[in-house]
């Protein structure tokens, strides 16, 4: 079957990176990651693997430039800033790199060590996200993480020291035992440390996780609303412009690696677990893929076909969705053009649906632009279930 779709040009590309060790695993966490054990870390092994199936996906992005790295996990800090350094010297041998690239390491307080931080300046990498999620040692323990306040404070200053002006913070709301000022006792204490950014988002129980099956008691839904509301507020008036549902950006300084998600981009995704997105102008298609998530059998498969365990393109009928999950997820919308310059769809296709969303509330549409309303940022499930066919 031809497909309908048509693209005049390819969409940016990221490439992201998964570490999948960790030192354990929090009660919270639905990501692809495996308690770290000295005997079973195969540091050297994995890279090697990454460095094959980088190989292999040459041809799929072939003469394209990579705009963003983003190496997440699992507990990426965990590996040595000589392993990074080989993974990145092949990275650059092997891809067209963009010469303001924007390269993010997720790091974890309880691994945090000043002669690490400066390996990985020197590796290139130039942003840092810091597993932070509380600065209350009591919320810390009861979400699992292995570090307490004060290694949160030290690891925040250790990268400051190291040369990282661009650096995000992680934070979380919505905690077991946690009042509307712990919470916003937490971003009083983040935003003491300068960051360019930081991610607030909201405690959720998500399926396959200790949390799930073993529920915590947590505040009740007024309390999080007003968590929320309170906490929008004061970091508005730090100066923090709220850019996603769950992000927010000092000085110009968004998650670029984000935005590319957000406003469906393509991205490649090598490592154990990872996803990619991929498309092929010529083929005049969108392509899904994903990774085998054990480590040991990603190392074995890497560089060969085997080594992904599911290939989808994406149908013309999933696409407005698929979208617009991503693009209504930023506060300031996107221009519309986009819609088609990224599904390879006139807008026309998602036009029924779109009018229905005003006609609710939940967006504000205009003729060159599409930008969710605040109803529709708080209703957002509410307006994407209009998309669903």
């Amino acid at each position: 079957m031809t497909s309908l779709l048509t693209f005049h040009e390819n969409p940016p590309l990221s490439l992201y990176i998964h570490l999948p060790w960790c030192v354990k695993k929090c009660p919270y966490c639905d990501f692809n990651s495996h308690e770290f054990s000295p005997t079973g870390f195969e540091e050297d092994d994995y890279i090697e693997a990454l460095i094959r199936d980088l190989d292999s996906e040459l041809p799929r992005i072939w003469g394209r430039t990579v705009n963003t790295v983003f190496i997440g996990g699992g507990t990426p800090s965990l590996f040595s800033p000589d392993a990074l350094d080989k993974l990145f010297s092949a990275i650059r041998a092997r891809l067209n790199i963009h010469p303001a690239i924007e390269i993010t390491l997720e790091a974890n307080p309880g691994t945090a060590e000043a002669g690490k931080f400066r390996g990985f300046r020197e590796v290139g990498i130039n942003r840092l996200s810091l597993g932070v999620q509380s600065f209350n040692d009591e919320h810390l323990k009861a979400l699992g993480r292995i570090h307490d306040a004060d290694q949160a404070h030290h690891a925040i200053e250790l990268a400051k020291e190291a040369g990282f002006e661009n650096f995000n913070i992680d934070v979380m709301f919505g905690l077991p035992g946690q009042t509307i000022n712990d919470a916003l006792s937490d971003l009083e204490k983040a935003v003491a440390h300068s960051p360019t950014h930081l991610s607030w988002y909201q405690l959720t129980i998500e399926p396959n996780t200790v949390f799930n099956s073993k529920p915590p008691t947590l505040p009740n839904d007024d309390d999080i609303w007003s968590m929320q509301e309170q906490g929008q507020s004061f970091l508005e008036e730090k100066g923090f412009k709220q850019y996603e549902i769950s992000a927010y950006a000092k000085d110009k300084h968004p998650a670029l690696h984000n935005i590319n998600y957000w406003q469906f981009g393509d991205y490649l995704g090598i490592g154990a677990g990872a996803h990619g997105k991929i498309t092929n102008v010529a083929q005049r298609k969108i392509e899904r893929f994903t990774r085998h998530k054990i480590p040991k059998r990603y190392i074995d498969l890497a560089g060969t076909d085997e080594v992904i365990t599911e290939t989808r393109v994406l149908t013309q009928d999933e696409l407005p969705l698929e979208f617009l999950m991503n693009a209504f997820r930023l506060t300031d919308g996107l221009p519309a053009h986009l819609f088609s310059d990224r599904t390879g769809l006139p807008l026309k296709n998602a036009e029924k649906e779109l009018l229905l969303a005003e006609e609710r509330g939940l967006i504000e549409w205009q003729l060159n632009e599409l930008k969710p309303s605040t109803k529709g940022i708080r209703y957002l499930n509410e307006l994407l279930e209009i998309f669903v066919k």
